[in-house]
């Protein structure tokens, strides 16, 4: 099992779908995922922090999980059937789990609302289409901090050579 972070979400007008890319923390895979319309939207409205003016299902059931003392530990991409994702919520009340069966797109509005994390299962991994990052995280950083300790005329180096042709 992979802990994801959501890579970005891209809506499809027609036939009014969602696909939500779903990013391996430390690596390069990104996951796919079609979606809902209106799950899309949840997990969108939570992202750009754009409060709807009454409280969403997802919102409701984030309220009703910390009302009752409970706590979202995880979420979990289980499975793939049959072009068909599968999700766990893990919960805890502190002194019980519970795996809770769900789709995906539910799974993820909550874990938004919730700070839970997301993780795919190798099972997942190995039956999914998987698209690759051009770099990783670690290979971005590198190139910002190498592009920090870069003068102007560092630009410019190569210019001067009289070896290059006009």
């Amino acid at each position: 099992m992979k802990e994801f972070k959501i890579f970005s979400l891209m809506l499809i007008p027609m036939p009014a779908q969602y696909v939500i890319y779903l990013e391996e923390v430390g690596g390069t895979r990104l996951i796919p995922i079609w979606i809902g319309v209106n799950e899309g939207n949840a997990i969108v409205y939570k992202l750009q922090d754009e409060p709807p003016p009454r409280p969403m299902t997802h919102d409701l059931l984030a309220n009703i999980i910390q009302a009752i003392d409970m706590r979202v530990e995880k979420i979990t991409v289980s499975d793939l059937k049959d072009n068909t994702y599968y999700a766990v919520i893990d919960m805890w009340n502190g002194s019980k789990s519970y795996a809770i069966d769900s789709r995906p797109s539910d799974a993820i509005a909550l874990a938004v609302r919730t700070d839970a994390p997301i993780f795919v299962s190798q099972a997942v991994m190995d039956k999914c289409p998987v698209m690759r990052k051009p770099i990783s995280d670690d290979e971005v950083e590198k190139f910002k901090d190498e592009l920090q300790q870069l003068r102007p005329e560092d630009f410019f180096k190569d210019t001067n050579d009289s070896s290059q042709p006009d």
